[in-house]
């Protein structure tokens, strides 16, 4: 593909070549190629190992943190009733970190090579090669990085003995999320619900990217107006 005068090599690895693509990167990114192998990142083998994981590394890893978090909340001396509500509110917390995020980071406009370098990393991979299994999932890593910030944020709003639960249920809303997020794009459901839910994403990868941008429900989009029309509703139009 041509763009400003550069040519994006498909064959090569793409991170540092992405960059170049100056203005002309937002509509290079949005036309997705569907095939299910993704391309190569980096020349280097020891970062391009970084960035693949297998979706069901995700609950291996976090789903034990969530476990002793919330006991943590019950040996302080909380009843389980007490610590349910505080998980609950702890995954309704990420649904709009999820959306928030999705709308205003992972969407961000970027023209520099280094703004668009960054973003080809964090999301823009995903929208070029919506169907590679293997970076659909946050990398562990940057997973332990981030929730660094995440505690000590809990912690500064909240008591000490609510933090651990609190932490724990938006620990597990982030799971939800990218196991699910991994379903819609490979998982072939058969129920209702699942269905429409990934029928909405992959309308989000497809035909309105600028809309549709929570994972596990639409409910932020309802609230905040992205929720995109049928495509009945634009034949109306």
């Amino acid at each position: 593909m041509v763009a400003q005068g550069f040519t994006v090599d498909l064959n090569k690895p793409l991170v540092f070549q992405v960059g170049h693509l100056g203005e002309a990167y937002q509509a290079w990114v949005h036309q997705p190629i569907s095939s299910k192998e993704g391309p190569r990142f980096f020349q280097s083998d020891f970062w391009e190992f970084l960035t693949k994981n297998e979706w069901w590394v995700i609950p291996l890893i976090w789903l034990p943190v969530v476990c002793w978090s919330i006991t943590k909340s019950f040996q302080m001396g909380h009843t389980i009733p007490e610590i349910a509500l505080m998980v609950v509110f702890g995954i309704f917390i990420w649904t709009l970190m999820e959306y928030t995020l999705h709308r205003f980071l992972f969407h961000i406009k970027t023209k520099s090579y280094w703004g668009n370098t960054i973003h080809y990393l964090l999301h823009g991979c995903h929208h070029k090669h919506p169907m590679d299994g293997l970076r659909l999932v946050f990398p562990p890593a940057a997973t332990a990085v981030l929730s660094v910030p995440v505690w000590n944020l809990v912690k500064l709003l909240s008591t000490p003995s609510v933090t651990p639960a609190l932490f724990g249920g938006g620990l597990l809303g982030y799971v939800m999320y990218d196991v699910t997020h991994y379903y819609l794009h490979h998982g072939q459901p058969t129920s209702e619900v699942p269905r429409n839910l990934k029928k909405y994403h992959l309308n989000h990868h497809f035909r309105i990217q600028n809309k549709g941008f929570g994972i596990t429900s639409s409910l932020w989009d309802k609230v905040f107006g992205t929720l995109p029309q049928s495509k009945a509703g634009s034949k109306n139009k």
